[in-house]
């Protein structure tokens, strides 16, 4: 019996041996297994954690290449600024260093040296930080202030609407270019939140915390760029609503001007009328050419100067500083438009005066040359002639046909000859003729005034007639118009010269005529010989050569 229950004890005690082994087996099996899974999960979440660092350095990436590629004023002048704080920090070392070399008394050689190159990079960095003077200050100042608006000018006149649509023009696109220098700067601050936001994952998936010294560098970046942003906004509205102000005022005056410019074209319009009016009435009544032209000249200078004086009046402010600016000017006018200025005078003494009319027949000397011609036209600076031919033409131009400018104030520095002032038409021409000494002079004088007479007669009543009109102007002692005749004792002959009135037109066609009268009634007379200029040659021939000739004489 008790070896029964020593084998039962035995048994038992086994069975439980081995059951308690399998027991301690399978809860290491299982913690083995437990932390082969805790290391395949951490291998896991560290290769996630590695794969999402590499894709959030990706990203990175790729936002700084954003920034960098923008290319934009706002990184730039930031970039400025940082570079503003670097030098003047680093100066502030080499100071100093500078001084704390400078109050050692002594010095080792390489002390020397080195602060010999501190004091010249003091002076580099020194003039960099003049340049960047502004930078460190505040790193957006000169963008965040908006285009300047001057002092905007009053709108006074037609020509100043250009100027202020111009004006308007360059507000909205000075307003458009701060708005785009917004929404660059919105942009730069959407990637710089981007960037941050990698950065702050990064910083909470790396334990070592490598990226904590950028992030807050690009926090303070961020600030001071939403800083500036929020500034811009502000400062958008309150200079749209500054511009609005503005184009209201402007697109007032231009308005303003507008119609004021449309009410004087209408006076300008009815007066141009009515003188048009008046021009057709006067051609209507006045039938003399040169009275109509005068007239015409008149009313056209007295239309012009009337549209001036409106014009004036309208868009002068102030006439009596306009007064003040011609007199301060008038004597620079004097001398840079001397010529124009004489021309003008001299237009204001023809006109008024009387001396010269439009179809006058003049002469004037200039320049060594004589022209002679009918005036077709004066003007406010010239007078204008057609050259026509005469006597003058024949013996000195031989050229006729011209159009010949004068201007106005030759009269005052010239001789200008009117053959044909007021009612005078005609003009004294004289021929010469030469006879020999044994020719009948008193014959030939005879015969030279009754051609003259017959051929003159019309012309010197015409003369007589308005020489008496002239008395009640001029003083007239000598009123003879009868031909005259004279002779004189010339080299080789009597010379005489026979003086008649002629139309001052046609001078030579009468001169041909007489001419050619008096040669043939000379040449038909037996005692009147008609002298000229004359050779004698004397030959002498040798006696030997020629014994039986005697020296001739040939004419």
């Amino acid at each position: 019996m008790k070896k029964l229950f020593f084998y039962l004890f035995i048994t038992t005690s086994l069975l439980f041996s081995q059951t308690s082994t399998e027991q301690k087996e399978k809860e290491q099996a299982e913690k083995f297994q437990a932390a082969e899974e805790l290391e395949r999960i951490r291998v896991a979440e560290e290769n996630t954690k590695n794969q999402r660092i590499a894709q959030l350095l990706s990203e990175l990436k790729i936002v700084q290449e954003k920034i960098s590629n923008k290319e934009s004023v706002w990184i730039k002048s930031y970039a400025s600024y940082l570079t503003s704080l670097e030098v003047r920090e680093s100066l502030e070392k080499i100071v100093e260093r500078i001084n704390y070399l400078q109050k050692k008394r002594e010095k080792t050689l390489s002390e020397a040296d080195e602060l010999s190159a501190l004091i010249a990079r003091e002076k580099i960095l020194t003039s960099q930080i003049e340049k960047l003077k502004k930078k460190d200050s505040s790193p957006f100042s000169i963008l965040l202030t908006p285009p300047n608006i001057d002092d905007i000018p009053s709108i006074t006149n037609p020509l100043d609407i250009f100027m202020g649509i111009s004006l308007i023009k360059t507000l909205d696109q000075g307003f458009k270019d701060y708005i785009a220098k917004k929404e660059e700067l919105g942009t730069v601050v959407g990637l710089l939140r981007s960037e941050i936001n990698i950065y702050t994952q990064l910083e909470s998936l790396d334990a070592e915390h490598t990226h904590k010294e950028q992030l807050d560098l690009k926090l303070k970046q961020l600030e001071r760029f939403e800083s500036a942003l929020d500034t811009m906004n502000v400062t958008v509205d309150v200079y749209e609503k500054r511009l609005d102000i503005i184009e209201i005022n402007i697109n007032k005056e231009i308005e303003s001007q507008m119609l004021k410019l449309v009410k004087i074209s209408v006076i300008i319009l009815v007066v141009f009328l009515f003188f048009f009016l008046l021009k057709l009435i006067i051609k209507k009544y006045i039938t003399d050419n040169e009275r109509f032209y005068m007239a015409n000249k008149i009313i056209t200078f007295v239309n012009f100067t009337l549209i001036v004086l409106i014009l004036f009046f309208n868009y002068i402010e102030n006439v009596s500083y306009l007064v003040t600016i011609l007199g301060f000017a008038s004597a620079g006018i004097a001398i840079a438009m001397k010529d124009w200025f004489m021309s003008i005078l001299g237009w204001l003494v023809i006109v008024f005066g009387g001396s010269i009319h439009v179809g006058d027949r003049i002469r004037v000397d200039m320049d060594g040359q004589s022209y002679v011609g009918d005036v077709m036209d004066i003007s406010l600076l010239r007078m204008t002639i057609l050259e026509d031919v005469t006597l003058t033409t024949v013996l000195e131009n031989r050229r006729a046909g011209r159009i010949i400018f004068i201007p106005n104030n030759y009269i005052f520095t010239r001789m200008i000859a009117n053959y044909t002032h007021s009612s005078l038409k005609t003009v004294w021409d004289g021929i010469d003729i030469t006879i020999t000494y044994d020719s009948n002079h008193k014959k030939a004088m005879h015969l030279t005034k009754e051609i003259v007479k017959k051929f003159s007669k019309g012309y010197t009543d015409i003369t007589r007639k308005q020489l008496n009109k002239l008395r009640s102007n001029y003083s007239l002692k000598n009123s003879n118009v009868e031909p005259r005749i004279f002779s004189f004792i010339a080299p080789n002959g009597i010379s005489i010269s026979v003086w008649y009135l002629t139309n001052a037109y046609a001078t030579l066609t009468l001169r041909s005529a007489i001419s050619t009268e008096i040669i043939d009634a000379f040449l038909a007379e037996d005692d009147i010989t008609i002298a000229y200029p004359t050779q004698m040659l004397h030959l002498e021939q040798s006696a030997k050569k020629t014994p039986s000739f005697a020296p001739q004489e040939v004419v």
